[in-house]
């Protein structure tokens, strides 16, 4: 019974030692072994899920993040070459990957995060600093978030941390700006929008000069060809006038002169001035219808009674031996 009691403590130290001599990384997990503030065993650190052995009271083991870590930037104002500046909301995402010189770095990673936020920042207003307010909102972001993540990359290596990723969660203007600059925007697409209303109005102006010029040119040409086809239409007419005129001048003369009626008579209450020994109405003259009348009779008369007189009958044939009877020839008018 006496040695039940030692028996129990030793059972007791034993356990302690045991416990104390083991540590267990699982897979979220990295460790290192140090000693007497040192780092032991594994001097990249213990990265492998498993089960390791230390010396109690001797070596102590420190567990970090193996998995990937958020980093959240903020709000930052930045001032791109264009001198619009933006606020830009940015994160990050980062691990551990060299264990050793994290702590030596930062110790911890709490400690970490203040750096990487500085670095982070740092690379932010550098990237965004070099292009325009147009070209970070444009499509060509992702480019410029490439270009973060690799900055503030190579400026976090010493840290023995690597960046994952960077991305652009938000970009404003201030908001003591925004009037100003929606101000300087009305105007820039005002004078856009006057520059290409002045272009319009110019390719108007050279539309219709050209159509006018095509227009005078068509103008032209169909009133040449009008000209040519009058002049030709008068020609035929005066050439129908000359065969008429040379065929019975005395009608030709009355049928000029009832086409000149018709066109000075055309009113219901036409007045004519005229002297009385006008030649306008010398066909309205007693006799004067009459005289044309008989004039013109007998050559139509003797044209119709040609036309009309029916053939006379051939003489039949005389007996054979007789003398055939002759008619004397009418004596000419």
């Amino acid at each position: 019974m006496k040695k039940l009691p030692i028996l129990i403590g030793v059972v007791v130290v034993a356990v302690f030692v045991l416990v104390n001599s083991i540590f267990i990384v699982d897979e979220r997990q990295q460790a290192l072994k140090l000693q007497f503030g040192q780092v032991v065993g594994q001097t990249e650190g213990y990265r492998e899920p498993g089960l390791y052995f230390k010396i109690p009271l001797i070596q102590t083991v420190i567990f970090y993040e193996d998995r990937i870590l958020p980093l959240e930037g903020g709000e930052l104002e930045v001032t791109p070459i264009d001198d619009r500046r933006l606020v830009v909301d940015a994160f990050a995402r980062w691990r551990i990957t060299d264990p050793v010189r994290f702590r030596q770095a930062v110790s911890s990673e709490m400690n970490a995060l203040p750096r990487l936020e500085r670095i982070l920042n740092a690379s932010l207003r550098e990237v965004l600093g070099s292009v325009t307010s147009d070209t970070i909102l444009s499509d060509e972001r992702s480019e410029l978030m490439t270009r973060i993540r690799d900055t503030t990359r190579a400026q976090s290596q010493n840290l023995g941390v690597q960046i994952v990723d960077v991305r652009l969660r938000r970009v404003d203007l201030p908001q003591q700006n925004l009037q100003a600059t929606f101000e300087r925007m009305q105007a820039e697409r005002q004078r856009e929008a006057a520059d290409e209303r002045a272009r319009g109005e110019e390719a108007a102006q050279r539309i219709r000069a050209n159509a006018d010029r095509q227009a005078i040119e068509l103008v032209s040409e169909a009133r040449r060809e009008s000209e040519v086809i009058r002049g030709e239409a008068d020609g035929e007419r005066n050439r129908i006038f000359a065969t008429a005129y040379g065929r019975d001048e005395e009608f030709f003369a009355f049928y000029r002169s009832l086409r000149a009626y018709e066109t000075a008579l055309q009113g219901r209450n036409s007045s004519i001035v005229l002297t009385p020994d006008s030649e306008f109405f010398r066909y309205f003259g007693e006799g004067e219808l009459q005289r044309m009348v008989e004039e013109t009779a007998p050559a139509d008369a003797a044209g119709t009674e040609a036309s009309q007189a029916p053939a006379e009958p051939a003489p039949a044939a005389a007996p054979s031996g007789e003398a055939t009877p002759t008619t004397p020839a009418p004596a000419a008018d």
